[in-house]
């Protein structure tokens, strides 16, 4: 089974199964409105169950990697009922959900401008690589709005304090700053942009697929939790099962005997 998307999206698996969706509405800077959300959903939901994918590369086609909300999609909605933004924000909060519950390692890579609701995406995905001129922007309350859907991602990665000044004074990021607020990890110049993503890629393909799920399960488990006896079980029973799982020993046996390893499919 495949997906028919616009061309305001691509994607495209390769024989390694990494998966790259590029956002190519060129014209309006990679600015999404209902359609351009609708197949990312679409293809999110697509690739997540696809058997062959086992890494995610989102990134901009262009100029910029996004420009936010498209401002003709934002002022149609401003004239519609409550009931119908409500509608079309639990959408765009159901794009936020997907992508950072999205089974496999996700990488994002941004160049250019990374504004409004491309902060969601970004800190949604699990490594962002960035390039060194970038420049990020939280920029809604120049609008008289606010990042409602982002933001609990959003001050998860940069946290509260930070969130009250970026939030309220709109000011632009540089790419240096993005870094040390943990919106991006990694910082590259443009012609050396493949290689560092490729680089990422290759650290995560040498990795156990089912390892590289059950890790990004006992992230979002353990995320803000109290250390208490639940807790406990919960992680001593997925150490326990993983050891024991066909992967788990092919990786134990595999370091022991000091060669790679053959990861099996799992039962």
């Amino acid at each position: 089974m495949d997906i028919t998307l616009s061309s305001d999206l691509q994607y495209e698996i390769d024989q390694n199964g990494v998966a790259t969706l590029s956002l190519n509405r060129l014209d309006k800077h990679n600015a999404f409105g209902d359609q351009l959300i609708h197949e990312l959903i679409l293809a999110l939901d697509y690739l997540a169950n696809h058997p062959d994918v086992r890494c995610l590369l989102l990134k901009g086609n262009g100029e910029h990697f996004s420009a936010g909300a498209d401002l003709n999609w934002m002022k149609q909605m401003a004239e519609q009922s409550h009931e119908a933004n409500v509608e079309d924000a639990q959408t765009l909060a159901k794009l936020m959900s997907i992508l950072d519950q999205f089974p496999h390692p996700t990488i994002v890579y941004v160049h250019g401008w990374a504004f409004g609701g491309a902060l969601g995406l970004i800190c949604c995905s699990d490594i962002a690589i960035a390039d060194h001129h970038a420049r990020f922007c939280l920029s809604e309350v120049k609008l008289g709005l606010v990042p409602a859907t982002i933001a609990p991602y959003v001050i998860r990665s940069i946290g509260v304090r930070q969130a009250r000044r970026y939030m309220l004074t709109a000011e632009t990021i540089d790419a240096k700053t993005a870094q040390e607020l943990h919106i991006v990890h990694h910082l590259t110049n443009k012609d050396d942009a493949q290689a560092c993503i490729d680089r990422f890629i290759a650290q995560i393909l040498r990795n156990s697929p089912a390892a590289l799920r059950h890790a990004k399960e006992l992230i979002e488990h353990c995320d803000n939790k109290i250390i208490d006896r639940e807790l406990v079980r919960y992680t001593s029973d997925m150490i326990a099962n993983v050891r024991v799982s066909r992967q788990g020993q092919e990786g134990l046996a595999a370091f022991i005997e000091k060669r790679p390893p053959i990861w099996p499919d799992e039962e």
